[in-house]
């Protein structure tokens, strides 16, 4: 099976989070950036408000696909205790992500308060789940900025950790799981990088 495209793979999601629908406490956060059209879309759907919230995979040195843990604002890091890096493969890659991580954050939050979260339901919004480790630190700052309920919403995603994050999540949604997945772009037609200027637009007429 096999979305479309990204909007496709939203109305999916959006069909299985009805109960979220028309709820002034509820809030859409689109992980940027192939996250924020499938969030859009479930925005959208469900008459709820959209937000992006910014973290950033840590790829392993020779295979960058790989993720060795992320990063999300305030300081938030998660590792993948599977893989097994020295401190010094590690730190370049931590400055480096943690440099566009704050750039992003001050991109897309020109014009916007600061993300505030409390009391609310974050429905955090991905357009696919291999490892875990960006959804796993999105989950985690979600939990920092004191939301009342964690909701991890992905299309497609690897049984595996869609299992190990319904420990962290309050509640997880994927409509299509795999024992063995591969690649996020193995679930979609047209799987196009989303640049920052669509994460912009998408943002300004949520």
């Amino acid at each position: 099976m096999a979305f479309r495209d990204r909007q496709e793979a939203g109305a999916a999601l959006a069909a299985l989070l009805t109960g979220y629908a028309d709820r002034p406490d509820v809030i859409a956060l689109g992980l940027v950036r192939g996250g924020m059209p499938v969030a859009a879309e479930v925005a959208s759907r469900l008459r709820i408000p959209l937000d992006a919230m910014v973290v950033r995979k840590l790829g392993v040195p020779w295979a960058p696909e790989v993720a060795f843990g992320a990063i999300g604002p305030g300081g938030v890091q998660v590792l993948n205790t599977e893989i097994r890096l020295e401190p010094h493969e590690m730190a370049p890659i931590i400055r480096h992500e943690t440099a566009e991580l704050r750039r992003r954050d001050r991109l897309f939050r020109i014009g916007r308060d600061p993300l505030d979260l409390t009391g609310r339901v974050a429905l955090i919004i991905d357009d696919g789940l291999a490892t875990g480790a960006t959804a796993g630190a999105a989950i985690a700052v979600a939990k920092a900025l004191s939301a009342a309920r964690v909701v991890l919403a992905v299309p497609v995603g690897a049984t595996q950790a869609l299992e190990r994050l319904a420990h962290t999540a309050d509640e997880v949604v994927c409509p299509l799981m795999s024992e063995y997945f591969g690649a996020v772009s193995r679930y979609y037609d047209d799987f196009h990088q989303v640049p920052d200027a669509e994460v912009a637009r998408l943002l300004s007429h949520p």
